[in-house]
Formats: C-alpha cells, sequence, structure tokens
C-alpha cells in the first residue's frame, strides 16, 4: 500500500480506534511517527507505544488512553500536510484551546510540543494539533 501522508494515516488509525473503543491501534513503523507518539506519550494523550514485528514488517502497537471511558484525545488533526506544508515561527505559533491543547512541531532540534519549542525559542513545521 502507497501512503501519500503515513502521519496523517497514523493520527486517523488513532481517532477510528478511540472512536471504537479500542485499547489499542497497530501503525506501520518509521521515525517521525515514533518521535511524534514519543510527544505524546510526554504530554499524557496515551499510555504507550511498542515496536513489533508483523507478517515481516515492523509496526508501532500504540496503547491508548481513556479517562472515565472517554478518550482523553478528543481532538487530533493533521496541519501540514504534504500538497501544503505549514511552517511557523515561536512567536506567530498560537495557542491550541486557550492551552489546553498542544501543537506537534518538526524542528531543527526534533519533534517536540508547542511548549518545549517555546523554551527552547526555536519554530518549524507544524505537524498536528491535540485536544
Amino acid at each position: 500500500m502507497n501512503l501519500n501522508d503515513p502521519l496523517g494515516d497514523m493520527l486517523t488509525r488513532i481517532r477510528n480506534a478511540q472512536m471504537r473503543g479500542r485499547s489499542t491501534v497497530l501503525s506501520p513503523a518509521s521515525k517521525l511517527r515514533a518521535r511524534v507518539l514519543d510527544v505524546l506519550i510526554e504530554e499524557g494523550y496515551i499510555r504507550s507505544y511498542a515496536e513489533v514485528e508483523k507478517d515481516g514488517k515492523k509496526e508501532l502497537e500504540i496503547q491508548l488512553k481513556y479517562f472515565e471511558g472517554a478518550p482523553v484525545i478528543s481532538e487530533i488533526s493533521r496541519v501540514s500536510k504534504p500538497g501544503r506544508r505549514v511552517y511557523s515561527s515561536i512567536k506567530d505559533l498560537a495557542l491550541v484551546r486557550n492551552g489546553l491543547g498542544i501543537s506537534i512541531l518538526s524542528t531543527p532540534k526534533g519533534v517536540m510540543s508547542d511548549a518545549v519549542a517555546r523554551t527552547q525559542n526555536v519554530g518549524g513545521e507544524v505537524l498536528c494539533r491535540v485536544y
């Protein structure tokens, strides 16, 4: 299967699995996906993830997080897409839901949340928003 937007595919898999109430979801493995999942773990949106091998291909098994039966992630959306990349300096980056959510950025210093990017004073490509 040829994917044009691998990160968008992973976010959609997470969104769909949470709508169905699943505890885990599988997604093909890549370094970018793993870095985004690291940020989601640091911010408390998912429990964990592990790299597993299935049918000779590496996949990421993501443990989703729920609070009182409701998913912790109420919205997850892709901002920068393959057809339209979105870059932002740190002073132009808006808060997500007045600071209740996060933006995940790909910066020269690595993939990080908007709060960490503000402390390091570095901007970059806005990958997605999570609330």
